[in-house]
């Protein structure tokens, strides 16, 4: 008999603070001065949270966000307080379970923006590229083919919604919204931060295709909040898959989607539960990718 490796599908019973907020994959707890940020396993496609719990998932999650906001501090202030389970003493009653889970953070005003940059065009961006020749009204060259490298990376941001699909706008409708000096200097971070990683990738023979970021502001400044350059709000491919005019598997929770997609599920309800082998081999996608961009 196999021991089932642990998941988790909620801190809620073990984090002795108010849970302010419960998302897809992460939960928010007010500490006062801080918040705490616990990254579960649970996985979510096609606007469904699935079962069971990937195990791993969580765990990879949050260290590699760790990871990149060290890499990243330089560059680009974040909201990081610390990661060390040990410092929140009882507040934690299974710190084993949690240790690799969690992010003590500042708290940031959100700005209601998702800023998405794309270095390639593909998914979503390909889409309105076939019907408009353009993606959020930016104009691009007739001809370009699906997966293509832009000659520069274009930034394509979001309106941010909690109920329902972020909408896509045009950079004149995020000016409208935050104002255009701000809307630029998210822009400029944006990209700086896509070209950073894109060339850190590349080292480690792996494609960042595009990304997306959230922002707050802490005292009037830029503060880079949530996650960063993780499979969950990030495109990677593996070098050695790249080409174009196809669709290109991703290095993350690609084994659920194809398995849905394979199967007679009737996109109208909650999917039956992740068979077991679906459940490993999206584990294995999400240790895999943490290994190539970290050891």
């Amino acid at each position: 008999m196999t021991t089932q490796p642990i998941s988790l599908s909620s801190a809620a019973e073990y984090v002795k603070a108010p849970l302010l907020y419960k998302g897809k994959v992460r939960e928010l707890y007010d500490l006062g001065e801080h918040y705490l940020i616990v990254v579960t396993d649970r996985i979510s496609a096609f606007d469904y949270v699935l079962d069971p719990a990937v195990p791993e998932k969580g765990n990879v999650l949050n260290r590699l966000s760790a990871f990149w906001f060290e890499q990243t501090a330089d560059i680009q202030p974040n909201h990081v307080v610390h990661t060390d389970v040990e410092k929140l003493g009882d507040l934690v009653t299974a710190p084993e379970l949690l240790k690799d889970r969690i992010m003590v953070t500042r708290k940031a005003e959100r700005i209601d923006i998702e800023c998405v940059v794309r270095g390639y065009i593909t998914g979503g961006g390909w889409r309105q590229y076939q019907q408009t020749q353009a993606i959020n009204g930016i104009e691009l060259p007739a001809g370009m083919r699906k997966n293509e490298k832009f000659a520069e990376p274009i930034f394509t941001p979001a309106a941010k919604n909690d109920v329902g699909h972020d909408e896509d706008i045009p950079f004149a409708k995020m000016q409208e919204m935050v104002g255009a000096e701000l809307a630029e200097e998210l822009r400029d971070r944006s990209i700086k931060l896509y070209e950073f990683a894109h060339a850190y990738c590349a080292k480690r023979g792996i494609i960042l295709a595009d990304c997306k970021f959230e922002f707050g502001l802490i005292d009037g400044k830029v503060i880079l909040i949530d996650e960063i350059f993780t499979p969950d709000a990030s495109r990677f491919w593996a070098e050695e898959n790249y080409a174009f005019d196809i669709e290109i598997d991703s290095m993350d929770k690609e084994p659920v989607r194809t398995y849905l997609l394979g199967s007679d599920w009737d996109r109208d309800s909650k999917p039956a539960p992740l068979p077991e082998e679906v459940v490993k081999a999206t584990t294995d996608r999400y240790l895999d990718i943490y290994r190539r961009l970290t050891e």
